[in-house]
């Protein structure tokens, strides 16, 4: 259970990422009433299919990584994963892959995002939640680094747990994108994107850590 705060902290710190990505989606979401409290219901409910989404992608990796840690390549797996995420940094050509290969699942996800604009021709709450839903298969970087911090974790529960808190985590800057998005011009939302970095080398030293199996207490407990 612990792992949900993991996951809301996760997402919290790393959602200026979210306002440099996913902020134009955020601020073209259909309105269909002008009133204070629809807008805001709306928007939850976008945010809440988000969050069921990335929920259930958290348990089919956490079926991978029980299977990872039956196996006993837990910590191994936990150390590889923390020395690539800090290797894309550091080697620009593993960065080149890693985009060409975000760019074809793009050309995978057609029908997605061809449903996404249907719904965007409805305002309503019920197209808003869809919408959510399927904006959690959409390929991000982000989500990406949260589901391969999940896959170590061991275990379904664990790993949806974190997933769940990942998705609460984001909204606060979702929902600020959605509220007061027109005073964050595009330059400050690259600015925030170019953050990017430095929290994926604090994940990957925080999933090396883990691996080493120190016994300190949450960050790299005995197992």
């Amino acid at each position: 259970m612990e792992w949900i705060f993991a996951g809301l902290a996760f997402g919290f710190l790393g959602s200026f990422h979210c306002i440099g990505m996913c902020g134009p989606l955020a601020l073209s979401l259909p309105q269909k009433s002008a009133e204070k409290l629809y807008f805001l219901g709306s928007r939850a409910a976008y945010n809440i299919g988000r969050v069921i989404t990335y929920t259930l992608l958290g348990g089919a990796v956490g079926l991978l990584s029980t299977m990872i840690s039956i196996s006993g390549y837990q910590q191994g797996l936990s150390i590889g994963v923390g020395i690539l995420l800090l290797l894309t940094l550091a080697w620009k050509n593993i960065r080149v892959i890693l985009t060409k290969l975000e760019s074809y699942s793009f050309s995978l996800i057609g029908k997605i995002t061809g449903n996404m604009k249907n719904l965007f021709g409805n305002g309503n709450i019920e197209s808003l939640f869809l919408i959510g839903i399927l904006n959690g298969f959409l390929p991000c970087g982000f989500v990406y680094l949260a589901l391969t911090s999940a896959l170590t974790l061991g275990t379904v529960s664990d790993s949806m747990f974190f997933m769940a808190g990942f998705g609460f985590g984001t909204i606060p800057a979702m929902l600020a994108v959605s509220l007061a998005g027109g005073l964050i011009s595009a330059v400050w939302r690259q600015r925030l994107k170019n953050l990017s970095p430095y929290f994926i080398a604090l994940v990957g030293i925080i999933l090396i850590l883990r691996g080493l199996n120190l016994g300190i207490p949450f960050l790299s407990p005995a197992l």
